[in-house]
């Protein structure tokens, strides 16, 4: 999907009169006063009463004091009893622990976010690690599914086929103006659950949560987006309460053209620094828009360049338990598509960077087995174009025991989005060749992971380091607790996202990737290894998205793309005192 004779770039299409310059404008000092400041509750006038209980940037629930229930006309409209935000939050939490179902947790969530913004995140901070698998994977691939069923009130843009010719001005209908962070999907390729359609919006409104939560960004610049153009699932074709286009998916130039005015729309209106993020794109799409836009807008797609640097911050971090280099080990991917190739890339780059060999002899160390089996030479003419790249001189090798046998890798990935892979003997061939195997099965969520932490641990008689998309509980064996370690993006695009912002980015490059990837192993502690981790515990990912989100600006004015000058002497602290807090602010 190159550029065509009917596409013009996106300045010729421009409304220079827009006068948007792609930053942020805190009007009413709402986000720069301290916390104990007093502050108007303005929306387009002053929220009062029972407006402002339902506006849920302002409304506070039973935290309103006397004084402004007095001051705001909500006398009467609130039992007597004042409770403080913590105190909200230990109920809150109780209830949310009473549900067994995790769909019911997930519901009560976006019920909380839609009625009280401040307590929703507050309650995603403090509570981390139990939240994010209910507001990420692996509840929301479910939520997701069932979209339709469970749909209340919508979240985020929705823009279909319908809207052709006129996506400028749906985007201006979104309140908020001033956007620093887009999520977008088409979904197509939701997990790895296949083409759910426009009910693929879970996964922006999840990730966005997680750019305010772990990433600071503020929940007013945050937009998640949904592009509808058809779906090829017949389940939601012939399902009454699927919310989307009943049609088939849009392909070939009809898809580009509509992309394409997407993303003139999307620089016209929110100006040259807002993030684009692509989320859940098929393949044949992904790379696509990725490799079209990367040169005039600032975009990111977190499937191939987030995974991939998470994956390599683990590898990077392993090596002090192996005493090793990445430049000593043979790598072998069971997937070929975004994650796969992106993650094969970056390693590539990266054992470049440290030994100064050309990229091309670096790929040499990385095998990737697709469907079809080991990508060697002779299959070159038949493959896709990202994966011509990992077609090295080799005998055919028709599945992954073959493979695993013929390479004898230190270092094998999953990426294939198919459960239960790397079957006892893949894991125990592993074993034989290595002394400690690295293993991340990495296919989300859980039911699609390639192999268990236990399957891992237990077939390598405990001398794996592992590593997950989704989380796994802690493993027993021989008397010891292993402690799976989480290969999630949301360690990357939070802490990238903010020092993108903070630099005024507007390009994102290779070189940032790789300093998010060392940023985050950098605070692998002895303390995590010696509990088997490759990966700092969740519960201070806050800290450690304000270090990589300095790495990342730091990289950004060394490379000339950053635009917020003069740059900050301390950027950890500077990422630090951006971010969004969630403590409800007094009104006066």
């Amino acid at each position: 999907m190159g550029s065509t004779p009917t596409e013009l770039p996106c300045e010729d299409v421009a409304d220079n009169r827009s006068g948007v310059g792609g930053g942020i404008s805190d009007v009413y000092g709402e986000d720069s006063a301290t916390l104990d400041q007093l502050v108007t509750p303005w929306v387009t006038s002053v929220a009062s009463g029972y407006s402002l209980m339902r506006d849920p940037r302002y409304n506070k629930g039973l935290a309103f004091t006397d004084k402004e229930r007095d001051a705001h006309y909500l006398t009467g409209l609130l039992p007597p009893v004042v409770l403080s935000q913590d105190v909200q939050e230990r109920k809150l939490m109780h209830n949310l622990r009473q549900y067994t179902v995790p769909l019911q947790r997930y519901m009560a969530l976006m019920d909380l976010q839609e009625r009280n913004e401040r307590l929703f995140y507050k309650l995603l901070i403090d509570n981390v690690e139990e939240l994010l698998p209910v507001v990420y994977t692996p509840t929301v691939g479910e939520a997701c599914q069932k979209y339709g069923s469970i749909f209340r009130k919508p979240q985020g843009l929705y823009i279909s086929l319908k809207e052709k010719g006129k996506i400028l001005e749906v985007l201006k209908n979104w309140p908020q103006r001033g956007i620093q962070v887009i999520v977008v999907t088409d979904g197509e390729r939701i997990l790895g659950l296949g083409d759910l359609g426009c009910q693929g919006m879970g996964i922006p409104v999840g990730k966005l949560s997680l750019y305010t939560a772990l990433g600071g960004i503020r929940p007013s610049a945050c937009l998640p987006i949904t592009i509808d153009v058809g779906t090829n699932n017949e389940k939601l074709l012939n399902d009454e309460f699927y919310i989307g286009l009943k049609q088939r998916r849009a392909t070939g130039q009809e898809y580009a053209d509509f992309l394409h005015e997407f993303m003139c729309a999307v620089k016209q209106n929110y100006g040259e620094k807002v993030l684009v993020q692509f989320e859940d794109f098929a393949n044949h799409n992904a790379f696509d828009l990725l490799s079209k836009y990367s040169s005039s807008h600032l975009v990111f797609n977190d499937d191939i360049q987030g995974t991939a640097s998470v994956v390599l911050a683990g590898l990077i971090a392993a090596q002090k338990v192996l005493g090793k280099t990445l430049a000593d080990h043979t790598f072998l991917f069971l997937g070929a598509g975004e994650a796969g190739t992106g993650i094969a890339e970056l390693i590539a780059l990266k054992i470049s960077k440290e030994t100064g060999a050309p990229i091309d002899e670096t790929r040499k160390k990385i095998w990737l087995v697709d469907s079809k089996g080991l990508i060697v030479s002779s299959r070159k003419e038949s493959l896709q174009h990202f994966k011509q790249p990992w077609a090295h001189e080799h005998e055919p090798v028709k599945n992954l025991i073959g493979a695993v046998n013929a390479i004898k890798p230190t270092v094998l990935i999953g990426t294939s989005g198919v459960g239960q892979t790397f079957t006892k003997e893949v894991v125990e061939a592993m074993a034989t060749n290595n002394e400690k195997p690295l293993i991340l099965a990495l296919s989300n969520p859980t039911s699609q992971a390639e192999c268990t932490a236990e399957q891992a641990y237990t077939w390598t008689k405990g001398r794996a380091i592992f590593g997950s998309g989704s989380p796994f509980d802690p493993v027993e064996y021989n008397g010891k607790t292993y402690l799976p370690g989480q290969a999630n993006n949301c360690y990357i695009f939070p802490g990238l996202g903010l020092g993108l912002i903070m630099s005024g980015a507007i390009r994102v490059r290779d070189d940032m990737l790789l300093a998010a990837s060392e940023a985050l192993a950098a605070q692998v502690t002895e303390e995590h290894f010696a509990n088997g981790l490759i990966y700092p515990p969740f519960s201070n990912i806050r800290q450690i998205s304000a270090n990589i989100a300095a790495s990342v600006a730091a990289k950004t004015y060394d490379l000339g793309l950053a635009s917020n000058l003069p740059r900050a002497k301390d950027l950890v602290k500077f990422a630090e005192s951006s971010m969004y807090s969630p403590v409800y602010r007094n009104y006066r």
